[in-house]
C-alpha cells in the first residue's frame, strides 16, 4: 500500500474569478480520503466547457483549478478503493455509474442519480483536496486535469490500458466520445439515414465517427471554418457546408443537400444560440430529431416553437448519453484499436507553464485540439 499520508506541492493552472487571466502558481494536494485516489496527470487536453468556465459559466465559485480532459496514473489510493491500485492508468469523469438507481437500469439514460454531473465544484463529501496559500481550490465538475497532481473520487474514475496512447485517452474523455455517443446512445443513429452536424470541432467530429458506426449514408458537416472539411471527411462526412457561401439559411442549405425534405437527425455542437433551431429546422418534418450538445454562455435563449410543434424532438445530451463503466470503456478499446483517426485531432501542443499559449492557439483556423503536457 502507497504512503497516502503525504500532502503534494505542485503546479496547477488557476483562475481567480469570471474572465481573471489563467495563472500557472504552486498548489498543495491533500492525500486521498477512503473512496478516493490522488492522480499524477500525464497530459490534458482543452474543451469548450472550460472556456465556458474561465467565464464563469456555470461556475460561480473561485479560485478555480482548471482542467476537466485528461488522463493520468494513480499515484496512490485511499482505504477503502479496491478496484484500482497505485500505478493504474485512468481517465477521470465528470458523471458516475452506480449500475443500481432507477436511471442506472432503466437503459435510458446516463445520468446517474446516485454519482451525478457534480457543480458544486467539489468532490462528493463537499470538501477539495486540493488548495492555494491555505485557501480552497474548487475543480471543474468532478476533477482538476491541467494540474501535476489531483484527487478524484473512485466512482468517478475509470481504469484504462495502460498502452494507451495518452493524447486520444485525453481526447476520449470528454469532446470526441461527447460527439460520438450522441450519435451512438442519444439519438441511436439508424442505417441508411441521413445526419447534419453544426460545429466540427472535436465533439462535431465525434459526432461524424459515431453517425458512420451506426451506418448513415449521407453526413453533412456544418462550419463557417474551410479548414474544417478535410477534417470532416477523415472521420466520414460525405457534404460540407460553408454557411459564408451563401445568403440562405444552414437549414435551407441542408435541405437542399437532402431531397428538399431535411436530415433524419442533427446535431447540435456549437452552443451558438440561434443555431439550435436552425439545426431543428435542418431535420425532417414529424420524425426529425435534433440532439443538443453544445453549450454556450447564455443560460436562456430564443428558440423558434414552430420548429418543434411540427412534430420534431428535441434531445438534451450530457457526454452522449455514455455511462462511464459500460460505454467509456468501449470507446477507450476502440481507441486502443486505431478505429478512430484521433491523430487528426491532436494539432497544437503546449506545456503547463505555456497554458496561456494555448487559448491563442484555439484562434487559429487549423486548430482542433491543444494538448497540455505536464513537466514533471
Amino acid at each position: 500500500m502507497p504512503n497516502t499520508s503525504q500532502v503534494i506541492t505542485c503546479k496547477a493552472a488557476i483562475c481567480w474569478g469570471a474572465g481573471k487571466p489563467v495563472t500557472v502558481e504552486e498548489i498543495q494536494v491533500d492525500p486521498p480520503k477512503a473512496t478516493e485516489v490522488r492522480v499524477k496527470m500525464l497530459c490534458a487536453s482543452i474543451c469548450h466547457t472550460d472556456i465556458s468556465s474561465i467565464q464563469g459559466f456555470p461556475y460561480t465559485k473561485y479560485p478555480l483549478a482548471l482542467g476537466h480532459e485528461g488522463i493520468g496514473v494513480v499515484e496512490s489510493v485511499g482505504d477503502e478503493v479496491r478496484n484500482l491500485k497505485e500505478g493504474d492508468t485512468v481517465i477521470p469523469t465528470y458523471i458516475g455509474e452506480c449500475e443500481e438507481c432507477e436511471n442506472c437500469i432503466s437503459g435510458k439514460t446516463n445520468l446517474c442519480l446516485k454519482y451525478p454531473l457534480r457543480f458544486t465544484g467539489l468532490l462528493p463529501d463537499n470538501t477539495s483536496r486540493m488548495s492555494i496559500r491555505g485557501q480552497r481550490l474548487h475543480h471543474v465538475l468532478s476533477c482538476a486535469t491541467w494540474s501535476e497532481y489531483m484527487v478524484s473520487d473512485v466512482n468517478y474514475t475509470l481504469k484504462v490500458d495502460p498502452t494507451i496512447d495518452p493524447v486520444h485517452g485525453s481526447f476520449i474523455s470528454c469532446g470526441f466520445s461527447t460527439g460520438f455517443g450522441a450519435a451512438w446512445k442519444e439519438a441511436k443513429v439508424e442505417s441508411g439515414t441521413s445526419v447534419a452536424v453544426f460545429g466540427l470541432g472535436a465533439v462535431g467530429l465525434g459526432a461524424i465517427s459515431g453517425a458512420k458506426m451506426q451506418g448513415a449514408t449521407k453526413i453533412i458537416g456544418i462550419d463557417k471554418n474551410e479548414m474544417k472539411r478535410e477534417k470532416g471527411e477523415a472521420f466520414g462526412m460525405s457534404d460540407f457546408i460553408n454557411p459564408d457561401d451563401s445568403t440562405k439559411s444552414v437549414s435551407e442549405l441542408v435541405k437542399e443537400l437532402s431531397g428538399g425534405m431535411g436530415v433524419d437527425y442533427s446535431f447540435e455542437c456549437t452552443g451558438v444560440a440561434p443555431l439550435l433551431t436552425e439545426s431543428l429546422e435542418a431535420t425532417k418534418v414529424g420524425t426529425g430529431k435534433t440532439i443538443a450538445i453544445g453549450a454556450g454562455t447564455e443560460p436562456i435563449i430564443p428558440f423558434g416553437l414552430v420548429s418543434i410543434i411540427y412534430g420534431r424532438t428535441l434531445k438534451g445530451s450530457v457526454f452522449g448519453g455514455l455511462k462511464p463503466i459500460s460505454d467509456l470503456s468501449i470507446m477507450a478499446n476502440k481507441c486502443q484499436k486505431e478505429e478512430f483517426p484521433l491523430q487528426e485531432l491532436s494539432t497544437h501542443e503546449v506545456s503547463l507553464m505555456d497554458i496561456n499559449k494555448a487559448f491563442e492557439m484555439l484562434k487559429q483556423p487549423n486548430c482542433v485540439k491543444v494538448v497540455i503536457k505536464m513537466s514533471h
